[in-house]
């Protein structure tokens, strides 16, 4: 039986190189992505059958590229290896497609592991959230979600780009789009969200997740 054919993203060098290492043994790594949109270029051309991603991510974050992914790629099996072990962030990411879901300290022991669930075609989540989702579906308890569903896609990808300090010729470099058509999405997103300078936008999209706190 061959090798899965796994694709890598994770905006530290570091961490790509130390996944890679941990899994050349059991797939074949047909690359690596340091940013969400260089994840869907790298997606579309190689073809993997299975993404690793984070979901903070520079460009483009991890849920919204996963929408991306699925409509793309739709054979790949997608797991999210990350920092954020909140139910919101579990939810948000199988909504966007997921099959499996780590966090960073326990990837060494379980990435192997949830990569041969996936492929089985069963779902993988770590314990480390597993017991939080079950108290929260017995208590009824719902944590709030990380990205409102006021925003269009487009409006996100807009919003997550000024959040990181682009200029707006350079958004619009990025999604190949014209500045008058940025220009338009961020004074939308401003109106409709009653906010009313770029370090207002920027708060919000640390808020909702679109960019790393750290």
């Amino acid at each position: 039986m061959s090798k899965p054919r796994v694709l890598l993203a994770d905006d530290h060098t570091l961490v790509l190189a130390g996944f890679k290492k941990l899994l050349e043994d059991y797939c074949d790594v047909v690359g690596a992505a340091e940013d969400g949109r260089a994840l869907l270029e790298a997606a579309q051309r190689l073809k993997p059958d299975a993404i690793v991603l984070d979901i903070s991510m520079p460009h483009l974050n991890g849920i919204d590229a996963a929408h991306q992914l699925r409509k793309m790629v739709p054979e790949a099996k997608l797991i999210f290896i990350t920092m954020h072990a909140d139910q919101a962030y579990v939810s948000q990411a199988f909504k966007a497609g997921a099959s499996g879901y780590l966090l960073k300290r326990s990837a060494g022991s379980e990435l192997v592991q949830a990569i041969e669930a996936v492929m089985k075609g069963d779902y993988y989540v770590t314990s480390l959230v597993a017991k939080d989702l079950v108290h929260s579906a017995l208590d009824g308890t719902h944590q709030p979600i990380i990205q409102t569903n006021r925003l269009t896609a487009r409006q996100r990808e807009i919003l997550q780009l000024v959040a990181e300090g682009l200029a707006v010729k350079e958004i619009a470099a990025t999604l190949a789009i014209s500045p008058k058509t940025v220009e338009y999405h961020k004074s939308k997103l401003m109106e409709q969200l009653d906010l009313h300078t770029t370090a207002e936008l920027t708060k919000y999209a640390l808020t909702h997740g679109l960019i790393p706190s750290e």
